[in-house]
């Protein structure tokens, strides 16, 4: 071969080569340092309810940041005029869409053919809201999540359905989330099955499911992605009362694997968590809620990677909650709030949501330490009285506002955390008793421990 014709045909394969690495989908070229969270919201007597896509931000995968104040970032405007269980897929052009079940409230023997559709460049802003059919059955379409299929060139939208047999998880393919294709069974294990979540790691899928049967959740691996190919791996997981909607979640920073679930029942938004560091093991090992945050109210959420970017212009363009909430330390699933003007630490969910909600402004004694202000009682502050807690409005003494200010200390019971003396008796901390709230000498663990809050959202 001639020295032209070799380096005629060096350029070409360089030039080839590099249109390869330039058309890399961004979905698969990121570095992602960081989560966001979709949900919905529910609270024990329905005041804290919200049928809308809200949004959280976190670092570590682990405690989280609810955006706009904890308000929706977008509502559907047809069908049921609410949603449940959205899911968020980074598509291969690196840009997201958003699926989620078309139905709003707590009533579910609506059977809907259809499921509400958002695209979104980087979840800044939602556009092209459309409803999309799924199926002609008359069965629901719930819980609606997608991932992309290599080996189809399509994305694989599944969901739970009853198939006229039992309750399985369906599948429609699709390429722009319009035109859906043809639905057909995706997973059939011969018993009821309830909220599928797939996690795409390398060459493997990963299904986590409830089994509708015994109550538990499961995960299931398949090495094609194709229908009825997965073969359960784990035995059931189960935290609280009941659980349900499962997420699989990949660390970003090390081989750990996260399998999420909500509590079953309506009235109870709380989070569970398991880790693994063998996704194709049976040592899912649960995490102690002092690990973790969920925002409030979350329910039947989803949780994708995203770049550190990102998450800067989240936070940039919804904002931060302009709110704290302070959860104890040996109770982790118990906050500080208020009831009946008193302090204390209750289980959460808890309503009204607001009374778990405060406003740490600078201290009302020295500006050097901090006061705690009522998110829904403003001008009310957290004051201690006999050494107990209460709420009360600021009347404008000097006393006042010596009582309602503390200095805030790293954590009695670990550094990390949060601990708060009292400005006016130094000798005294805040802490539970009972489960309620007030200031005590701090001399052996249970009183550090007592006395140490996390300071989150």
């Amino acid at each position: 071969m001639s020295l032209r014709r070799t380096t005629f045909a060096f350029v070409a394969l360089l030039t080839a080569a590099l249109s390869c690495l330039v058309n890399v989908p961004a979905a698969h070229a990121a570095t992602y340092s960081a989560y966001v969270m979709g949900y919905f919201k529910e609270s024990p007597n329905q005041s804290g309810d919200s049928y809308a896509l809200h949004l959280a931000v976190s670092s570590d995968g682990l405690s989280w940041t609810p955006l706009n104040q904890n308000n929706p970032v977008a509502t559907p405007t047809a069908g049921m005029q609410g949603l449940r269980d959205p899911y968020i897929l980074r598509k291969q052009d690196g840009t997201f869409v958003v699926l989620a079940t078309d139905l709003k409230g707590r009533v579910f023997n609506l059977n809907n053919q259809y499921i509400h559709v958002w695209d979104s460049a980087n979840l800044t802003g939602f556009s092209n809201y459309r409803r999309v059919r799924l199926h002609g059955m008359n069965t629901h379409s719930w819980a609606p999540e997608a991932f992309w299929v290599p080996s189809r060139n399509q994305y694989a939208v599944i969901y739970s359905a009853n198939n006229g047999t039992r309750d399985v998880f369906m599948v429609n393919y699709t390429t722009d989330f319009i035109n859906m294709g043809a639905a057909q069974v995706f997973f059939d294990p011969g018993f009821n099955v309830l909220d599928g979540d797939v996690l795409v790691d390398g060459n493997n899928f990963y299904l986590s499911y409830k089994n509708l049967s015994n109550g538990n959740l499961y995960v299931a691996r398949s090495t094609t992605g194709a229908p009825n190919s997965f073969t359960t791996l784990t035995s059931g997981l189960r935290q609280g009362d009941g659980i349900e909607a499962p997420i699989l979640v990949k660390s970003n920073t090390s081989t750990s694997f996260w399998l999420w679930g909500d509590s079953y029942a309506p009235a109870n938004a709380v989070f569970y968590s398991w880790q693994s560091s063998n996704i194709n093991g049976n040592a899912w090992s649960a995490l102690n809620q002092r690990t973790y945050t969920a925002p409030i109210n979350s329910k039947h959420a989803t949780i994708s990677p995203i770049t550190e970017a990102e998450r800067a212009a989240l936070v940039s363009r919804w904002g931060a909650p302009q709110w704290n909430r302070l959860k104890s330390y040996n109770l982790p699933g118990r906050y500080v709030r208020h009831a009946d003007n008193l302090g204390r630490i209750d289980p959460f969910p808890m309503d009204p949501t607001a009374d778990q909600q405060w406003r740490l402004v600078p201290g009302l004694a020295d500006s050097a330490g901090v006061s705690f202000e009522s998110v829904n009682y403003p001008g009310r502050y957290l004051r201690h009285s006999n050494y107990a807690i209460r709420l009360d409005p600021n009347d404008g003494t000097a006393a006042f506002r010596a009582d309602a200010t503390f200095s805030r200390t790293a954590g009695l019971a670990d550094g990390a955390w949060a601990s708060f003396r009292s400005y006016n008796y130094p000798d005294r901390y805040l802490r539970h008793s009972s489960y309620l709230l007030r200031i005590d000498p701090i001399t052996d663990a249970q009183g550090r421990q007592d006395a140490t809050f996390q300071v989150t959202y």
